[in-house]
């Protein structure tokens, strides 16, 4: 399987269960290692590297399960982030003034994702929902240049969902980074994506914008029905 995704753009990965869509995660964050074929990161074979490597080029990922510290506050889980991204540990001889600057930091990440009223809280507080923005705070804390975005609604109320909509759109808004999203709700799905590419048994069955894809027969037959199609078009 071969795929192009355009810079600062966001791309969604679609396809039935079983489809190959977390595997595919796995060969792109550096979990698995393809058994042939290479993974290319600006023009660089990447294919070799492990997962912090690939952190340090710009790959975040996103996990289908919250990834935080439970025992630390919001905060300090957000500012070991930071001090990660910038290569850091806690010394005594550093000036107060060098944490502060780190804790600014993220504090503004909170600010993101809408949690700078829990910065206080024990992650492990959190509601689910509130641990999913966390987890993507974490990520932007790191300055991926891509967000692999695994299902990141997963487990969510109804309610708890159309704050992560709202904050993935916000990011996409931006094109500050590129974003892969893979997401079971289709609806979601299609207002959010520049581009879709749809999986089936590990192949790649249609790959463009959202209106050609959702037209698409083969996709039609092999994921999302007549009516979910419909719906999905407008």
């Amino acid at each position: 399987m071969s795929l192009d995704v355009a810079p600062f753009t966001l791309k969604s990965i679609i396809g039935p269960n079983g489809a190959g869509k977390t595997t595919f995660f796995n060969l792109l964050g550096g979990q698995y290692r393809p058994s042939e074929g290479r993974v290319l990161f600006r023009g660089r074979d990447i294919t070799r590297r492990g997962v912090a490597a690939r952190t340090r080029l710009g790959i975040g990922r996103s996990f289908q399960l919250t990834n935080v510290f439970p025992t630390l506050t919001v905060l300090e889980n957000v500012r070991l982030a930071v001090q990660a991204r910038r290569g850091l540990g806690f010394t005594a001889w550093r000036h107060y003034r060098h944490y502060a600057d780190l804790e600014d930091t993220a504090y503004r990440v909170l600010e993101t994702v809408r949690l700078e009223g829990r910065w206080r809280a024990p992650a492990g507080a959190l509601a689910h929902g509130e641990k999913r923005k966390l987890e993507l705070g974490i990520l932007l804390a790191l300055e991926p240049e891509v967000l692999l975005l695994d299902e990141p609604t997963a487990g969510m109320s109804l309610e708890e969902v159309p704050a992560i909509i709202g904050l993935i759109e916000r990011l996409r808004e931006r094109r500050e980074r590129t974003i892969l999203l893979v997401e079971h709700k289709i609806d979601m799905v299609m207002a959010l994506s520049d581009s879709i590419a749809v999986l089936k048994d590990g192949r790649l069955i249609a790959d463009g914008p959202p209106a050609a894809v959702s037209a698409s027969a083969e996709v039609q037959a092999a994921y999302f029905g007549t009516a979910a199609v419909r719906k999905g078009s407008g």
